[in-house]
């Protein structure tokens, strides 16, 4: 599950650099969400791995 959530974060921060200069408000929007999600998703992983090596 990690690799997936990781995997996809990479995949939408490629995105969000190619949209960034041409994007609408709503657009914008729409991708900050997304981001945040991802974030999380990134944050999880590393206090998850970071309990293991406790």
């Amino acid at each position: 599950m990690e690799s997936v959530q990781l995997g996809m974060g990479g995949e939408l921060l490629t995105y969000a650099r190619d949209m960034l200069a041409d994007a609408s408000e709503s657009e914008l929007h729409f991708l900050a969400q997304r981001l945040t999600e991802a974030l999380q998703d990134a944050l999880r992983v590393a206090e998850s791995r970071g309990l293991r090596l406790r």
